[in-house]
């Protein structure tokens, strides 16, 4: 049973399954909803949700997900259309919803990518956003939390409430910057792109992500493939980290041997370990898999090859003078793109690219900033010059003819 201090003076501390439903008929009749969770992440397949804090008008709230264990029909008001959904920084708060219910808040803003659309500072912390906008301080005393044990002292949990205090205020000044900026519909356009992506990492498999794979032959890269779903399903049965079942410096050495004898997987250095021979044949299973994949069903291995280096260096230089312009308009360069966007971005114009896959900073809002941009550089409508070196943004762009 889960051991909760009594409720403090400003907010609600939710430790059984009548208050849960209590709270969750009261926050059925907002129109918004800001949430924030406090979860260990370490040592288990899926994050483990510790707490759950609340915040809505008249409503602040600490709800212990170990006494409380079915909070879907929290997850579902989310859900609801008619309904804001706020939060910072919620990439595993979505991932949270998604697992338990498979469906996205109906509209989410999140103020982190908020700011970064008005400020140049991104990603920032919460506690640098609430200074930022609101012009406040937050509490930092209790960051090295082990959210798991019970009881949760007052402090604690004054800590995790605080992270959903200020989020309706912060939502609605970044809104009104927002909407002065002219910017709501990069909001909107941006927070769908990113669910897109959040729900796509948490519900597909990525196994593109290991590290190490450039360079790997299609061959190799479905050895790699076939090790990557053989250790996610071994760590989704075991709960624990895929990479302690298998790390990702490992699972590359094995595809580059492309080997399924047992002798040799047992013969790699770094495989020496006390569960080997529970673990020995699935993987020798795997590699098989792999090597028996047929040619027409082998993943392509253009993306890993290596760009030319002029586009690397080229993509470094062009993305410090667009961090400039960004800056100039109160728009975060990190939020924008990175030198490696900007790369894509040039290769897919001089025809080096994937012609079937449009480069992020050639789509939406973000071909409005860069794309057009690099257009008139690359057709001698604009230049770059070297200003004032002292400066934070010595580079600077200089336009010779408008645009037809």
């Amino acid at each position: 049973m889960s051991q909760l201090p009594k409720k403090p003076d400003d907010f609600e501390v939710i430790s059984t399954e009548s208050c849960f439903r209590d709270l969750v008929d009261r926050l059925a009749a907002q129109p918004f909803i800001a949430f924030d969770t406090e979860f260990v992440s370490e040592h288990t397949y899926r994050s483990e949700l510790c707490l759950l804090q609340v915040a809505a008008p008249g409503v602040l709230a600490a709800i212990d997900t170990f006494a409380v264990p079915d909070i879907d029909p929290f997850w579902r008001l989310l859900t609801e259309p008619g309904r804001t959904t706020v939060v910072h920084a919620g990439r595993e708060e979505m991932g949270f919803i998604l697992h338990a219910i498979q469906a996205r808040p109906a509209d989410l803003f999140d103020v982190q990518v908020a700011a970064g659309l008005v400020d140049h500072d991104y990603p920032a912390g919460y506690a640098s956003v609430v200074r930022r906008f609101l012009g406040e301080q937050t509490n930092k005393a209790e960051t090295r939390t082990d959210w798991r044990k019970r009881p949760l002292s007052d402090a604690q949990l004054s800590y995790a409430v605080d992270d959903v205090r200020h989020l309706e205020r912060l939502w609605q000044k970044l809104q009104r910057e927002l909407d002065t900026l002219g910017r709501t519909t990069w909001m909107q356009a941006e927070m769908a792109s990113w669910q897109d992506d959040v729900e796509e990492s948490f519900t597909r498999k990525r196994w593109r992500r290991v590290a190490g794979l450039n360079g790997l032959s299609r061959r190799e890269l479905a050895i790699a493939r076939e090790l990557w779903h053989w250790r996610d399903a071994v760590a989704e049965e075991r709960n624990m980290p895929p990479k302690r079942v298998l790390r990702d410096d490992l699972l590359v050495e094995l595809a580059k041997r492309k080997s399924a004898d047992e002798r040799q997987i047992s013969a790699v250095r770094g495989m020496q370990r006390s569960d080997l021979r529970h673990i020995l044949t699935g993987l020798s299973l795997a590699i098989e898999r792999g090597l028996e994949c047929p040619e027409d069903d082998l993943p392509g291995g253009e993306r890993h090859r290596a760009p030319p280096s002029q586009l690397a260096m080229l993509g470094q230089f062009l993305a410090t003078a667009v961090a400039g312009v960004c800056r100039q308009t109160n728009l975060a360069p990190a939020l924008v793109g990175t030198s490696g966007d900007m790369r894509d971005l040039l290769a897919w114009k001089l025809g080096y690219g994937d012609a079937d896959r449009t480069p992020l900073l050639a789509t939406g809002w973000r071909a409005e900033v860069v794309g057009e941009l690099v257009d008139d550089l690359l057709a001698g409508r604009a230049s770059l010059r070297i200003g004032d070196i002292r400066s934070h943004d010595p580079l600077i762009v200089d336009r010779h003819a408008p645009r037809k």
